[in-house]
């Protein structure tokens, strides 16, 4: 059928408001934030509820018209990014705060609804949602569970995952799996609710989940470290999380490339140290008692300091403090401004292998371009890595050939440790060549048979998370 006659259909089924074509959707609507090239859509589809999602897919289905998923447009592997013949459902209006049940500890909400409007909404009842982001702001719930989220507390709450008890959501041809179930045990065969996480748009479209909320911390200590070495700091994490009586709740690691580069390029960034340390660390522990969770925590930085393992640290005193503190962590916003052709990873290894694989990594990037700027940091406390790579163009080739060779170079490394090409942003367009370099061949089978069964015209979000074809054994 033609693509006019196609978007008659929806017109007339969801009305025209829900149905803007290409014409007048924005600019912002083709693309996330990886950079990816994109084009603007035959149409962006905006449903108000679950049944207008249904019958959209329903007649996509019948035509055989792809379907892209699209969110906050927050994401950085390209999973979101549309092609001219593609239609781009939006979930945003459907943003509702549906329901909170404090006895239970649970939120049901609309999958449109910006995860700072979740954040907001379970604090207003004394609750705490704990999955957070950097694009707290503008991302949504639905792609944060499309993408299976991380974030800076994964060690203490999981991920996206594990946060969510219920899911509804609907099926290429339009079926609506209904699991918005309250309970923490439903051992009743085939998890679904996990199948549809992380499957970034490719299984089906998430509308609605029923949410676990957490007790709120009513104490947060906070300590910036400066360590010897990778053994100091893995060291300080074992002892943090067996010492602490609380446990941790961030564990986040910065290398001295990392810090250096941006003190020397954010001048609002303020040193926490003055002193050099091999490692910079950023340890945060949550706690319900507030009268003494800052004492447990300053004995324990103390106990550690007399042992060795902390060269240096500064304890916060004050909310401010500890913002400060996260302000050095967070500055990452601001690589796009400083390094405009810059090469992102998000990789994950075993906690005892990072140090290694962070440093051949270094060694082999600065070995073949000299001139380039390679920065570390990441999540240390659950093994997720973020390296920053830039590299000069001086021999005329390209940035795009640029980027080939130093994800060639990176990712072979994940692939010789046995580490994922991505821990927590997805794969998207962006790394789907690569998936057999973390995935088994069997594994791939077995994710194109799901995949098949569940969306066999392929219309839902095509050219994304699967390699184009099967890739030759890496195992």
């Amino acid at each position: 059928m033609p693509a006019l006659d196609i978007l008659s259909e929806l017109r007339r089924v969801l009305g025209g408001d829900a149905v803007l074509p290409r014409a007048q959707i924005q600019q912002h609507r083709h693309a996330d934030w990886s950079g990816l090239p994109a084009q603007a859509p035959l149409a962006l589809l905006r449903p108000r509820d679950t049944a207008q999602v249904s019958a959209a897919l329903a007649i996509c289905n019948r035509h055989g018209q792809p379907v892209v998923t699209q969110g906050g447009l927050t994401g950085l592997a390209g999973g979101a990014c549309t092609t001219a013949g593609d239609i781009a459902l939006s979930l945003a209006r459907m943003d509702a705060i549906e329901e909170i049940d404090p006895l239970s500890a649970t939120m049901t909400v609309q999958a449109g609804a910006p995860l700072e409007t979740v954040q907001q909404a379970a604090a207003r009842a004394g609750l705490l949602f704990p999955l957070d982001l950097g694009a707290r702001g503008s991302c949504t719930l639905g792609g944060n569970l499309a993408t299976n989220a991380g974030g800076n507390r994964v060690i203490r709450y999981g991920m996206a995952r594990d946060q969510v008890l219920g899911l509804e959501a609907v099926l290429a041809d339009g079926s609506v799996l209904d699991g918005t179930r309250k309970m923490v045990k439903d051992n009743t065969g085939y998890d679904l609710r996990h199948l549809m996480i992380g499957s970034e748009g490719t299984l089906g479209v998430i509308t609605r989940a029923v949410l676990r909320l957490r007790p709120r911390p009513q104490a947060v200590a906070t300590a910036y470290c400066g360590l010897s070495g990778y053994d100091a700091v893995t060291r300080l994490l074992a002892e943090a999380q067996r010492r602490l009586p609380a446990g941790v709740s961030a564990f986040e690691v910065m290398w001295p490339s990392y810090l250096d580069y941006m003190l020397a390029q954010v001048p609002a960034l303020r040193a926490p140290l003055s002193s050099r340390h091999a490692f910079y660390v950023l340890l945060e522990s949550e706690g319900a008692d507030s009268a003494g969770h800052q004492a447990a925590f300053e004995q324990f930085m103390g106990a550690m300091l007399d042992a060795g393992v902390i060269e240096n640290a500064a304890i916060a005193q004050s909310t401010s403090d500890a913002t400060a503190f996260w302000r050095v962590r967070d500055a990452t916003a601001e690589f796009p401004m400083l390094l405009p052709d810059l090469v992102a990873f998000d990789v994950s290894f075993a906690i005892a292998d990072i140090g290694l694989a962070a440093q051949r990594c270094d060694a082999a990037l600065r070995q073949a371009w000299p001139a380039s700027t390679v920065l570390a940091y990441g999540h240390l406390g659950d093994g997720n890595l973020h390296l920053i790579v830039q590299v000069p163009d001086e021999q005329g080739i390209g940035q795009a050939a640029l980027a080939d060779a130093v994800e060639a170079m990176v990712y072979g490394i994940v692939r010789e440790h046995r580490g994922s090409v991505s821990a927590e942003h997805g794969i998207g367009a962006k790394k789907r060549g690569v998936l057999g370099h973390t995935r088994s061949p069997a594994e791939l089978a077995a994710m194109r048979a799901i995949k098949a069964a569940l969306d066999p015209r392929g219309i839902l979000n095509p050219g994304k998370l699967l390699p184009a074809t099967p890739p030759l054994a890496q195992h």
